[in-house]
């Protein structure tokens, strides 16, 4: 993922964000920064204030009080037309119903970078082809957008945002109506694009995956914000989401894991973060042992074809007729 220099402006940041909504407050006194191609998460249980937050930062909710910086400029500074050049949003469900093709959603991300009469270049119809495969819906980019299933609908208005060609991505709970096959290449294609990632997901297991940095929120407060190891703790999961977990790693990603437990199931007992990470090294250095020595196997090959290998001699390949190999 790219990373900042130091000293680089931050992309986005946010100073003290209140919001309210008649005297009820829903986001209370959050403070953070995103910097330029960061993949950030948003967690926490229902109601604690992730949907209200990416709205705050791509303008369609004015804070209360508090500030929200884009590129060191205030985001109530921009025009509705310049924000969608910085900004790409993916909601949850779409905003409207589109009586429209699949391939003119798509051609919708072109529209804050095109003029009003433009016509389409043979450079936007192939950028539309391409967002379209990218997400796997080529083969439906003339059907109707509202005859698709709900995952298909996510999936055409992530490749909308894809040739909106943004400095930031935002997208509230992607992976909602999706099989776990699209779950993970939606954001594997989002972590691709490069670009600053903004992403409020229910799914631990996928965010420790996948971003850089994690912010927990409960009841519109911050809990906690970091690396997904400083975030996604067995306390701070007891505290927030009130149920019992255990964290160790992944044996597939060596990401952390999180398995929750089901009523009166007795826990084992809590790793810390060291022991994570000697977990992480244990498994690294079994892999590493599994590794057959090439020799041992070379020999056995040998002796399983009734030859003996030349001992203290490298063994020298050649090519002979009709592509056999032999040893000397």
């Amino acid at each position: 993922m790219t990373y900042h220099a130091q000293n680089e402006l931050p992309m986005l940041q946010v100073a003290q964000l209140c919001w309210q909504v008649k005297q009820k407050c829903i986001l209370d006194n959050l403070s953070f920064t995103i910097q330029p191609g960061e993949f950030v998460g948003l967690i926490g249980p229902n109601g604690a204030g992730k949907s209200s937050l990416l709205r705050c930062l791509y303008g369609k909710h004015q804070a209360t009080s508090g500030s929200i910086q884009l590129n060191g400029q205030h985001i109530q500074d921009y025009s509705r037309r310049a924000l969608a050049q910085k900004i790409a949003v993916v909601l949850q469900e779409p905003s409207a119903s589109f009586e429209m093709s699949v391939m003119d959603v798509i051609r919708m991300g072109l529209t804050p970078n095109k003029s009003l009469l433009a016509f389409d270049t043979p450079e936007d119809r192939y950028a539309i082809q391409c967002a379209a495969e990218k997400v796997d819906l080529q083969h439906k980019i003339t059907q109707n957008f509202n005859s698709l299933s709900g995952g298909e609908k996510q999936r055409a208005l992530i490749a909308r945002a894809i040739i909106q060609s943004t400095d930031i991505l935002i997208m509230d709970e992607p992976t909602n109506h999706l099989d776990v096959r699209h779950q993970v290449e939606v954001l594997e294609l989002a972590r691709e694009l490069g670009i600053t990632v903004i992403v409020s997901i229910h799914d631990l297991n996928l965010a420790a995956a996948f971003c850089d940095r994690l912010i927990l929120l409960k009841d519109g407060q911050m809990i906690a914000q970091g690396s997904p190891e400083a975030v996604l703790t067995e306390q701070s999961l007891k505290q927030v989401f009130e149920v019992d977990a255990c964290v160790d790693v992944h044996p597939f990603n060596q990401k952390l894991r999180i398995t929750f437990a089901l009523r009166n199931t007795p826990l084992p007992l809590p790793k810390t973060c060291s022991t994570i990470e000697k977990q992480k090294s244990e498994s690294q250095s079994t892999q590493i042992e599994k590794q057959p020595n090439k020799q041992q196997q070379t020999t056995k090959t040998l002796q399983a074809a009734g030859k003996s290998p030349v001992i203290g001699k490298p063994q020298v390949m050649h090519k002979i007729k009709f592509g056999q190999v032999g040893f000397e």
